[in-house]
């Protein structure tokens, strides 16, 4: 159940300080260390809010996911899932889960679509890409339903910074780095302060960065409570 969960690789974490410190006495102060875990890493208790959301939020997947599946597959053709690595804690690559919105070859189609945002990001509003379906999973947040299965396994967390791909962090400078020092999230800064709106990568560098310097755990329950209120809001779901 702890290698399930993540518990092992957090519990492992907060041993480690202990060990940190009994290694600098046997070393000379200029030696270089390694960089120190961010707190929101540590928390067990953020550890325990993310499981606990993730079983509630599999649980009204489950019951959504047939007509979500239908309309789908009445829609468009392909699979009911859609897959794709991105960057998590670290650098760390895992593959990130959503219903698809998008036709089947729309990876092989990016190339040929106009970028409107600015930086290491891609977007557009009227991506052609977008499925009849997909534009409305999309509206309403649904299509991200299955990334409580990534909180669950500890690739994510229910709060964090913006999941980037591979081909994006390819792209950064050396103080971009440091948004990867948390797990990104299901939400965070970015999605409060209206997601779809932000097209330009050194703004979402500024709201990442404003959640990992005021983070705490009621600072995340702040933002999860802003996010319920924003999807219930005409026009407030995701990009």
């Amino acid at each position: 159940v702890f290698c399930l969960t993540g518990l092992d690789k957090i519990l492992i974490i907060e041993q480690s300080p202990h060990s940190e410190v009994k290694s600098k006495s046997n070393s000379k102060p200029e030696e270089n260390q390694l960089p120190v875990t961010h707190p929101s890493v540590k928390s067990w208790v953020k550890r325990l809010i993310d499981i606990v959301g993730a079983l509630v939020g599999l649980f009204i997947t489950g019951i959504l996911f047939i007509p979500i599946a239908i309309f789908i597959k009445l829609d468009s053709p392909g699979p009911i899932f859609f897959g794709q690595i991105r960057c998590g804690w670290m650098g760390k690559n895992f593959r990130m889960w959503k219903f698809r919105s998008m036709c089947v070859n729309a990876e092989q189609l990016k190339s040929k679509i106009k970028n409107q945002a600015q930086g290491a990001i891609f977007k557009n509003e009227n991506d052609p890409r977008i499925t009849k379906v997909g534009n409305f999973l999309r509206r309403k947040s649904l299509d991200e339903l299955p990334q409580f299965w990534n909180v669950l396994r500890g690739d994510m967390s229910l709060v964090g910074t913006r999941p980037p791909t591979p081909d994006e962090v390819e792209r950064y400078e050396v103080p971009q780095w440091q948004r990867l020092d948390v797990k990104p999230g299901m939400t965070g800064e970015w999605q409060v302060n209206g997601r779809s709106q932000v097209k330009n990568f050194e703004d979402i560098i500024r709201l990442d960065l404003k959640y990992q310097q005021n983070w705490s755990l009621m600072y995340d329950i702040k933002l999860i409570i802003k996010t319920v209120g924003i999807l219930f809001k005409k026009g407030g779901g995701a990009y």
